[in-house]
């Protein structure tokens, strides 16, 4: 966020109100919302299937129940966005600024993320098929990839899900269900695994140096140097 003033209007208010964004769905086909200020706003249930929300600014916004299936959200800002119980699934959220956002059992299932979510909450939310991992075939783009720092996806479902290189560092994964997942070289030192299961997942230099565990994780790196409680 460096050279980012996060206090201009562009971050902090909006430039059209919910009323006006209702009208757009009403005139049918995808909404363009595309590099627009929506920060506060409350969206909450809306139909925004297929919309392109591209460079768009969701600061502190309401879109709890919002339906987002196959959405544009790259290079979204959305720090402290309440996406509760959303429809995500088969969204783009490349280059996306979500920390400190609010997933709870949203549907992320078919999902491509690669952004900072750091400090999100994603408890109880559904992963299935995710896409989350560095995309290596470009070494220019193999260092973006999703940023869970600290992020809360107790509960979450990631099954057959790609955190492949996920910065998952302190993030509490207990309960959650990974099975089938890959998590090939993701950094999960420090995170909470109790309970979690990666039952035919690939685990093979997994870092969880000081994180909790309560089972063994096959192939992951540094297992003697995790907690076991």
């Amino acid at each position: 966020m460096s050279g980012v003033d996060l206090t201009t209007p562009a971050f902090t208010a909006a430039e059209v109100s919910r009323a006006q964004v209702e009208e757009r769905i009403a005139q049918g086909g995808p909404v363009d919302l595309s590099d627009k200020s929506l920060n506060g706003l409350d969206l909450s249930g809306l139909d925004l299937s297929g919309a392109n929300l591209r460079a768009a600014r969701l600061n502190r916004a309401r879109l709890r129940e919002t339906k987002l299936a196959g959405a544009t959200l790259d290079q979204v800002w959305m720090l402290k966005a309440d996406l509760s119980g959303a429809n995500l699934s088969g969204a783009k959220l490349f280059a996306t600024q979500a920390m400190g956002a609010i997933f709870d059992r949203a549907d992320l299932s078919r999902a491509r993320l690669a952004g900072d979510f750091s400090n999100a909450s994603f408890k109880g939310a559904d992963f299935s098929n995710a896409d989350a991992s560095a995309d290596m075939r470009n070494q220019s783009m193999g260092l973006m990839h999703a940023v869970m720092r600290s992020a809360d996806l107790s509960g979450a479902k990631g099954i057959r899900a790609n955190f492949s290189r996920v910065d998952l560092q302190f993030a509490n994964l207990s309960k959650a269900d990974f099975s089938g997942a890959d998590l090939f070289r993701a950094d999960a030192s420090g995170a909470d695994l109790r309970g979690a299961s990666f039952v035919g997942a690939r685990t093979e230099e997994m870092d969880i140096a000081g994180a909790r565990i309560d089972a063994d994780i096959a192939g992951a790196a540094n297992r003697d140097r995790a907690r076991r409680d």
